[in-house]
């Protein structure tokens, strides 16, 4: 079944929205530790790839979940800058610089995997009997 153009521009606007909302919130969390364990970090790749995975399962469209990573790659390079006020919250320590390559990373993984195919549509290899 084929979706609609319209379908698939909305589908591309929300996955923009929502990978943003993602991004913002991992570029916000990462620097957050206990002790030298990085919680932050992890749990923003972890979040980030999660919801990355299931729009790509979820939709079968490799074109929304790239959507949804332009978004996230989109609000990391936004606030990873410097603010009109001088404050930095992506700074240059080994957790920024983590965060700011895994975002890419990920999203190239997780849009290149191959699709599943399904039993029905394997090819049929043909014997003959000579």
């Amino acid at each position: 079944m084929r979706t609609s153009i319209l379908a698939r521009i909305l589908t591309g606007i929300v996955a923009v929205v929502i990978g943003g909302a993602y991004g913002l919130a991992g570029t916000i969390a990462h620097p957050f530790t206990l002790g030298v364990l990085p919680v932050g970090l992890v749990l923003a790749i972890v979040g980030s790839t999660a919801l990355l995975v299931a729009i790509r399962l979820l939709t079968g469209d490799r074109w929304a979940t790239l959507a949804a990573g332009l978004g996230m790659l989109l609000a990391t390079l936004v606030f990873s800058g410097e603010g009109p006020g001088g404050s930095v919250i992506v700074p240059q320590t080994s957790l920024g610089i983590i965060w700011t390559f895994s975002v890419p990373l990920v999203v190239a993984v997780v849009v290149a995997w191959p699709e599943r195919m399904s039993p029905a549509a394997k090819p049929v290899r043909s014997e003959t009997i000579d």
